[in-house]
């Protein structure tokens, strides 16, 4: 189990994300059309997995928005938005923002992408949720970089993340 916090309060998630030079676990997680995405449909390709509990709160959108600024830029390069929210829950919360460089992707199937990376509450008032985390990847699906946000409230480092994919 990974310890955490929620506002000061205790919390776990299942445990630590994919170490920096695994290869990253394989997932199949809901696009806004309801299709499937797997992570061998990114390969060649620099992946970041930007993972939160709920684009309804105010870092996660944040996270979101700030995802979306960098992303434009960087060539080779997607960012994959994970959370459980339904996709139409996602597609809104896009079409509002006018959010266009990032892809929005829902484990409320099953759950599977939580449990592969470790990231599903299994205590605290937002279990099965996600944490708040990122998961950098190379064009060979390597994990180059992982945070794993000790307070759920703070906002992840976007500048080593982002330096992570620079430096791939």
């Amino acid at each position: 189990m990974a310890s955490l916090t929620l506002h000061g309060n205790a919390v776990t998630s299942l445990g630590t994300l994919p170490a920096v030079g695994s290869t990253a676990p394989e997932f199949n997680l809901t696009k806004g059309d309801l299709s499937a995405a797997t992570l061998a449909d990114f390969k060649g390709k620099k992946v970041v997995l930007n993972i939160f509990p709920s684009v309804d709160t105010g870092t996660c959108a944040q996270s979101v928005r700030e995802f979306n600024k960098e992303a434009s830029g960087l060539d080779n390069t997607v960012v994959l938005c994970i959370s459980k929210d339904l996709p139409f829950a996602q597609a809104r919360f896009c079409g509002a923002e006018g959010i266009e460089n990032v892809e929005m992707l829902s484990d409320f199937r099953d759950g599977n992408f939580g449990t592969a990376y470790n990231v599903a509450f299994n205590s605290g008032p937002l279990t099965p949720l996600h944490s708040r985390a990122v998961v950098v990847l190379d064009t060979e699906g390597k994990v180059i970089y992982s945070e794993q946000v000790s307070e759920i409230v703070d906002e992840p480092n976007y500048e080593s993340a982002i330096n992570a994919l620079k430096n791939a």
